[in-house]
């Protein structure tokens, strides 16, 4: 089974397999045309036969007298295949020339010569026809025995699946060699990628010189490896940053107890300390959830329920819930957004939250918050903007990875602990959408979720 699995052994097979094919139809086609050739001289001979008879009687020749010298005719046949008889009116034999013993045809007259092969033990191939002559009507019958036709045409047949059997070995031998030959490159290339391992994520697969295919396929796996490398660093930035961010409530927590336990204090101070430190573990409880949360996007279940949401009415839901917190600031939430859309209600919920959230804490105080939508073809744009600090064209297309800063002034603890935007992200590439940033001095900072308009 293990050796039915080589690519080289399969088109070793294959390649059998067509030459076996094509022998075939090639020994098919020759042998019915020397059998057909073979069909037709004998025809033809006999049909010689019959005319020369015939003109050897019009020519003088009795009947009687051919009858008397038949053995002559039998000579100048020359050989134990010929057949010969001449019939009267009544069917009766006047001369006979048969080695074989074969008994006398029963044949119709006709005046046209025709053509018979006979069934039975000994096979053979006629040829007749009736003429007159002095008055007189005669049926002359030429024949030929086939057996010694039929042992050529077997031990043709035997020498044409000779040579295709040998054929088939000889493709195959061959189909082997050349398909060890041609899979040479796929070896190398096999052996490149086996080089690889996860602290040379930075070499690639070579492709000068190589056969269209492989190069093609040498191009898709430096693509892929190029995908993984990134993918790989983006998981070890975010095990990194996610460690960091993880660390400062720990080491909060830790250095806050030590110092406490370190004398005897009043039941006061240690109520200080237990809600400083439910603080801090509110923010791990936050950011922990934020980690599952996108864990569970990026790798949902599509059985996950969708439904009709009015995106105008979910907006104004969050316009109401955030009111409280935007006044606190002295701004205000205009929604301008409308449309419906077929999402998943929850996960959109939380998405434009998110895109509140981070637009009130850090855009300017005293300044609105726009929340519009737009179609553009079918897709549903929708964009949260704000006026406050411009994010560079370094950190914009970097704001939506894990625990990203762009800068200290943006370092403040957002409700999903500084994943916010990350799991924007995500539950757009959920539905099939993308989410990307703008922002500038003259046009201020703009969050547009883009989804499909289904």
């Amino acid at each position: 089974m293990r050796i039915i699995n080589s690519l080289a052994v399969r088109l070793s097979l294959l390649f059998a397999l067509v030459s076996v094919l094509l022998l075939g139809c090639i020994g098919t086609y020759l042998y019915h045309s020397l059998t057909r050739e073979i069909a037709w001289r004998d025809d033809q001979m006999l049909q010689g036969r019959l005319e020369r008879l015939e003109s050897l009687i019009d020519n003088g020749e009795s009947v009687d007298m051919l009858h008397r010298r038949s053995h002559l005719y039998a000579n100048m046949l020359g050989n134990r295949d010929s057949l010969l008889w001449i019939l009267d009116a009544s069917s009766r034999v006047l001369i006979e020339i048969n080695p074989s013993d074969l008994s006398v045809p029963n044949l119709p007259m006709t005046d046209t010569v025709r053509m018979l092969d006979t069934t039975g033990p000994v096979q053979a191939r006629l040829a007749w026809h009736t003429f007159i002559h002095d008055g007189r009507s005669f049926t002359l019958i030429a024949g030929k025995l086939l057996d010694e036709r039929n042992q050529m045409l077997r031990a043709y047949q035997l020498t044409l699946w000779f040579a295709m059997a040998m054929g088939a070995l000889l493709a195959l031998l061959l189909g082997w060699g050349v398909s060890r030959h041609g899979l040479k490159p796929l070896q190398r290339l096999v052996e490149q990628a086996n080089r690889i391992n996860i602290r040379q994520l930075d070499r690639r697969l070579e492709v000068a010189s190589e056969a269209q295919e492989i190069s093609h396929l040498s191009h898709g796996l430096n693509r892929m490896l190029d995908r993984l490398e990134a993918g790989f660093s983006k998981l070890s930035r975010y095990s990194a940053d996610m460690a960091h961010e993880l660390r400062t409530p720990l080491t909060n927590l830790l250095g806050q107890t030590q110092h406490t336990l370190r004398r005897e204090r009043s039941a006061s101070e240690y109520q200080q300390v237990l809600a400083s430190n439910i603080e801090e573990y509110e923010r791990l409880s936050k950011m922990i959830d934020s980690i599952l949360f996108l864990a569970r996007t990026e790798a949902p279940s599509k059985e996950s329920a969708t439904e009709e949401v009015d995106i105008g009415l979910l907006v104004m839901q969050l316009c109401d819930y955030f009111e409280g917190m935007a006044e606190d600031d002295g701004r205000m939430l205009i929604n301008n957004a409308s449309g419906l859309i077929v999402a998943n209600r929850d996960l959109l919920r939380t998405a434009l939250a998110n895109l509140i959230a981070n637009a009130l804490q850090h855009g300017r105080s005293n300044t609105p918050i726009h929340i519009s939508t737009h179609i553009t073809g079918e897709k549903l744009h929708l964009d949260v903007h704000n006026r406050g600090d411009i994010i560079s064209q370094d950190d914009l297309p970097r704001v939506f990875e894990r625990f990203y800063r762009c800068d200290p002034s943006r370092t403040g603890v957002a409700a999903s602990g500084g994943l916010g935007l990350a799991i924007v992200q995500s539950i757009a590439h959920w539905h099939g959408g993308e989410v990307y940033a703008e922002s500038s001095d003259k046009n201020g900072t703009t969050f547009t979720l883009i989804l499909p308009n289904s």
